[in-house]
């Protein structure tokens, strides 16, 4: 298939011709050629009809002029390339330079320009590679025309790259005559300054614009996030305050329940009939049998009421030692939380009687060493510790002495009647 370009093997550029080639190997040192049968891009402005090689050059010609429609020719200008060398116009170009150089290996060099014209643009902060540029392909016509050039090209890759052009066109024509006045160019040099300041003000005044907007956009978030969490806290209050409502409301509850069950005992222990909402006994039961029947319980006492006794005679016990009777029943607390716990940890089933600790809160004072055997400790090894073996390890019982003993340590009514 035929080849269409000449690709740049260093730098990947589709070239049209053999004198495309050359001057790209001038300008740049590649010399690294091969045929292509991909076709050089022909993108046609429709407005202005600027044809562009790549989609650089287009997005390039968008940005300066604002058309961005392009129509694709590349089809209709694509021809097969020829590889032979251009031919000379007439005779004189073939003759060799008077040094024996040669045009292919003509040397680059720096492009002369006017030097009080690059000056001049030095001094209004441009750099001088850019300088240079300007001058050179605006003609050193005037400072104008090379600022105009510079606000064209700023995007350009290689703005900022010291141009290179042959030395036998690196001569530029004279500048024209300025046909302006020194105070027409000071003028001038002060509009183009001024254009810049007003320039880097309105850009200045856009991004605090953006910045603002920002941290108006960032505060309202913020306020909402705010709103949100103070929503939620007052939610959480309400609910942390309805649920200590609802527990003291069953606290009191508890509290006339135990008032009134410790006064049906009283009446029990004491022999007196019960009150109205206790159930009558059948008339047939002979008086001497109920007289001695009412000093019999009701019914069989539970293990939670078992152990409620226990722990109200340990504190009307010491009733005059209130610190110590608190000690006791949070070391029992302990006790049975441990084992409801951990129930798998031997060290937690068995206490030594005979540690020191252990009788001063607890084994010292009545119904202590009681309160554990409800629980399901026993003596063993002739009594020196208190085991709770496996098999008899009931969860529902610890849990019952844990109700039990909080009962006992928050209630400030009990085991007082």
């Amino acid at each position: 298939m035929a080849g269409f370009s000449l690709k740049c093997g260093d730098c990947g550029t589709l070239l049209k011709s053999v004198e495309e080639a050359q001057e790209h190997a001038e300008l740049t040192k590649h010399a690294n050629f091969v045929e292509s049968t991909e076709a050089v891009l022909n993108l046609v402005c429709s407005s202005c009809g600027k044809p562009c090689r790549s989609k650089t050059e287009t997005d390039l010609h968008t940005k300066r002029t604002g058309h961005i429609e392009f129509v694709d020719k590349t089809a209709e200008a694509a021809k097969p390339i020829s590889l032979d060398a251009p031919k000379p116009k007439d005779d004189t170009e073939l003759e060799e330079p008077s040094d024996g150089g040669s045009i292919q290996n003509e040397e680059m060099v720096v492009p002369e320009v006017n030097q009080q014209l690059l000056s001049e643009l030095e001094e209004m902060g441009f750099p001088k590679e850019r300088a240079i540029r300007a001058l050179h392909f605006s003609g050193n016509v005037s400072l104008e025309a090379a600022a105009n050039w510079i606000v064209e090209n700023e995007n350009d890759p290689d703005i900022d790259k010291m141009l290179l052009v042959p030395s036998s066109s690196s001569k530029t024509p004279e500048p024209k005559k300025q046909s302006l006045t020194p105070e027409e160019i000071k003028l001038k040099q002060q509009e183009l300054k001024e254009r810049a300041r007003k320039k880097k003000e309105e850009d200045e005044k856009r991004m605090e614009r953006e910045r603002e907007k920002e941290r108006i956009r960032v505060g309202r978030e913020l306020l909402e996030a705010k709103r949100v969490e103070e929503e939620n806290e007052r939610k959480r209050t309400l609910a942390l305050r309805k649920a200590e409502k609802e527990e003291e409301k069953r606290a009191r509850e508890k509290i006339r329940q135990k008032l009134e069950e410790d006064k049906a005992e009283r009446r029990r222990r004491l022999g007196l009939p019960a009150e109205e909402s206790s159930v009558a006994k059948p008339s047939s039961v002979p008086p001497a049998k109920e007289e001695k029947a009412s000093f019999l319980p009701v019914r069989p006492a539970t293990k939670a009421e078992q152990m409620r006794e226990c722990l109200r005679t340990l504190k009307q016990t010491h009733k005059d030692e209130e610190a110590k009777v608190k000690t006791a029943f949070s070391t029992l607390l302990t006790f049975a939380k441990n084992v409801a716990t951990n129930p798998d940890e031997e060290k937690f089933r068995k206490i030594r009687l005979s540690n020191a600790n252990f009788q001063d809160r607890v084994g010292k004072l009545k119904g202590g060493i009681e309160f554990l055997e409800l629980c399901g400790f026993e003596k063993v090894e002739g009594g020196e510790f208190l085991f709770l073996a496996p098999h008899k390890l009931d969860l529902a019982v610890l849990h019952s002495a844990g109700s039990e003993l909080n009962s006992a340590i928050n209630n400030p009514f009990f085991g007082v009647l």
